[in-house]
């Protein structure tokens, strides 16, 4: 459950509150578990069409960007394993609203940005100095 029902706030309908207090049901579960396949599958494939160009080019620093990109797969599948066992959503809750968007902002600003620098220029991090 999203909120607490003691701390929920209660509307004049009852059925309204049931619904408000309500875990996933099976088929919202099932979606839910269809969804995060489709976008793990989807990382999956953005990560390895970076990476592809990075070994194409030569990135000197692909090693660590790769690294990058398989730790956060390691924690997609983590945290899908967490959910499907505990049926809390407040573990999905948690992972989407704070620790992705932490890493994305992190990744793009450093990983990608230095990439795409890389892919546009040719010129290295590695080389500056």
């Amino acid at each position: 459950m999203l909120i607490d029902k003691q701390t929920m706030p209660m509307v004049a309908m009852e059925f309204m509150n049931d619904v408000h207090a309500k875990q996933p049901n099976e088929e919202n579960k099932n979606t839910i578990d269809k969804n995060y396949q489709e976008w793990f599958e989807h990382t999956v494939a953005h990560f390895q069409r970076e990476e592809v160009m990075m070994e194409e080019k030569n990135f000197p620093p692909y090693p660590f960007h790769k690294a990058e990109h398989d730790n956060a797969l390691t924690l997609m599948d983590e945290v899908f394993r967490e959910w499907s066992n505990a049926n809390d959503i407040e573990i999905l809750k948690n992972y989407f609203e704070t620790t992705l968007p932490q890493w994305l902002s992190s990744h793009i600003q450093s990983m990608d940005t230095v990439t795409a620098m890389f892919f546009k220029s040719g010129l290295s991090p590695c080389s500056l100095g």
